[in-house]
């Protein structure tokens, strides 16, 4: 199985309000980065869009190492708040519907087609890969904007 490492970021100008978003994928002395934007959206929506473009490149199954900055995202998954989510008709434990269910739903098949481990890292901070990425998502609403 390919390694595969994966940084995202997503930005939003106002939350809501434009966004886009950021990744760099990384196998072996290979790099590819990708970007995309949304007129109308939100930070997590962002931060969800990134993971799952980024996962969705790969074309054969992966083990992934994922890097986001976004504790929305990480936590979901290593928290396993995605599983109650899911077991419990997207309901949260107050009883609420889960936020952004449809991004969820892409990102399910993705995680059972690859090998995915979530890592959390600080953003705006001195981490190469996740400041590029940053850029990425920030330049994406610039060309749209």
């Amino acid at each position: 199985m390919k390694k595969v490492t994966i940084y995202t970021d997503g930005a939003c100008s106002g939350n809501p309000g434009p966004g886009g978003w950021g990744a760099v994928l990384m196998y072996g002395s290979l790099n590819r980065e990708i970007s995309g934007y949304s007129p109308a959206t939100t930070n997590n929506r962002m931060e969800l869009s990134a993971a799952i473009e980024a996962i969705n490149v790969l074309k054969e199954p992966c083990a992934v190492d994922l890097y986001s900055d976004s504790s929305y995202l990480v936590n979901a998954l290593n928290n396993g708040w995605l599983k109650r989510w899911t077991s419990n008709n997207w309901q949260t434990a107050a009883k609420k519907s889960v936020e952004n269910i449809d991004l969820w739903q892409k990102l399910l098949p993705l995680l059972a087609f690859h090998q995915v481990n979530f890592h959390k890292v600080k953003g705006h901070s001195d981490n190469p890969y996740n400041n590029r990425c940053d850029a990425l998502a920030r330049e994406a609403i610039k060309r749209k904007s």
